[in-house]
């Protein structure tokens, strides 16, 4: 009998692509991918997912949490969420505005004391084209959702720690990058995503969750070399010029503050929240 041949993903020289929902970077603690397809990837077998959007949704979320707004991130485009909105589809929610729009909006900047206070309802619908919608799916996986900027990144290390030692085991951590969703749908590469999510894994190795995917780890290198860059790097991204553009200057002047906040925004029922680690881990004991 002959030796049996291991299977290729080669035919003829082309590489057979991986199945949409294929399982990537298994072995490591610490994952990263990009967008709703790599989340599909990375999330599997994992404990905990950390969605990051740097501009503006998930520092639009940690801010507003952080005054006490919970966040209801909304899975579609923004004339759906006004269509849904104008049928009462939301209760006592209420839309946020679009980015620049007076009172609270889709704009970090905009997640005010003042306007916090004058907003008239205690859950904000948010849409968005990446944040919000990556955050939908995310939660279709079953596991702790978190909302990471570099404004908390050290706060999500520490709470995913303690959630681990809560649990007394420790949970496969896949943090996604949102990028930029272009006209067609595709995704485009967004250099704050990529920073904000490096600041992440640099931020979870300094409290022992370090056993990193090569992909997680080139984040992370790309975070620590340029960590003194970052003001620059998030202005003078495509982004970044895009909201200087658009007068939107003061978003990117908060986004890229780092360990500013210790607010680490959970999504609890489809709505971020202020929740402990050691609330989610007991409830997801009893949903055993």
């Amino acid at each position: 009998m002959g030796i049996p041949v291991r299977p290729s993903r080669y035919d003829d020289q082309v590489k057979t692509p991986l199945a949409p929902d294929a399982p990537t970077q298994q072995p490591y603690e610490v994952r990263f991918d990009w967008g709703r397809d790599g989340l599909r990837g990375i999330a599997q077998g994992a404990g905990v997912i950390v969605v990051v959007d740097a501009i503006s949704f998930t520092t639009t979320v940690e801010m507003g949490v952080t005054l006490g707004l919970e966040v209801q991130p909304f899975d579609g485009l923004r004339h759906e969420a006004e269509q849904q909105d104008a049928v009462g589809a939301f209760g006592d929610a209420r839309l946020a505005g679009r980015r620049g729009d007076p009172g609270v909006s889709l704009s970090p900047s905009s997640m005010t004391e003042q306007n916090v206070a004058a907003f008239g309802a205690a859950r904000a619908v948010v849409p968005s084209l990446n944040g919000s919608r990556l955050t939908a799916l995310a939660a279709t996986f079953g596991v702790p959702v978190l909302a990471a900027s570099l404004r908390n990144r050290t706060a999500v290390a520490q709470w995913i720690i303690d959630y681990q030692r809560r649990l007394g085991r420790r949970a496969m951590v896949s943090i996604v990058a949102a990028g930029e969703v272009r006209a067609d749908e595709t995704l485009r590469f967004a250099v704050e995503d990529l920073l904000t999510a490096g600041a992440a894994v640099d931020a979870l190795g300094k409290v022992g969750v370090d056993a990193c995917s090569p992909e997680a780890a080139a984040a992370c290198a790309a975070y620590t070399g340029l960590a003194r860059g970052i003001r620059h790097m998030f202005s003078a991204s495509v982004s970044g010029v895009e909201l200087l553009e658009d007068d939107q200057r003061a978003d990117i002047e908060v986004a890229f503050q780092t360990d500013v906040s210790t607010t680490v925004p959970v999504l609890v029922d489809g709505v971020y929240t202020d929740a402990s680690p050691h609330d989610i881990a007991d409830r997801a004991a009893s949903e055993r």
